[in-house]
């Protein structure tokens, strides 16, 4: 069954990705295959700033299968169509912080999709300092990335979802 809502059986109403140690609940996530699952961020450095991530929880890229790879990429490919649709995007900044010494602060490999826009950062690679919250930049630093409510997280994810228009119950159930 091909749906863009989340499922309504009791079993997917409960379930829940795990992000290192982080649990994220179905309303977060608006894309879900049988290796990988994209997330709604809840502290985006730019808004539309999500991530998509590999369903098993492993700390570094080349841990990862050749299969994981690809379908991480794959899905990250149709997320960032559609983040850059959605925001009016003039580029996307694309990466993965592999380990702590290259600023990864969860310990399981994602993928961030990040809107750009012309302007949207005083010097083009202050997005990586942002990333790694290395120093402050005017318009967006550390104390300034409040962690989003639930409802605006799942809001956000609601729409992407439908733009998606793909929610494969046995995807959502694949463990």
């Amino acid at each position: 069954m091909v749906s863009s809502k989340i499922p309504k059986t009791a079993s997917a109403v409960a379930k829940t990705f795990c992000f290192g140690a982080f649990a994220i609940p179905l309303s977060q996530t608006f894309l879900v295959s049988k290796l990988s699952y994209a997330l709604v961020n809840l502290k985006p450095i730019r808004p539309g700033h999500v991530l998509v991530t590999p369903r098993r929880n492993t700390p570094r890229f080349k841990d990862l299968t050749q299969e994981e790879v690809a379908d991480l990429f794959i899905q990250g490919q149709r997320v960032s169509k559609v983040v850059e649709k959605l925001y009016n995007a003039q580029g996307l900044t694309l990466c993965i912080q592999d380990g702590p010494m290259a600023g990864q602060t969860v310990p399981h490999v994602h993928l961030h999709v990040i809107p750009r826009h012309q302007g949207d950062f005083p010097n083009n690679d202050d997005i990586y300092d942002a990333l790694e919250g290395r120093k402050p930049l005017p318009h967006i630093d550390n104390d300034q990335r409040k962690p989003r409510s639930e409802e605006e997280m799942a809001a956000e994810a609601v729409v992407l979802r439908k733009e998606l228009g793909h929610w494969n119950q046995d995807d959502v159930n694949a463990d």
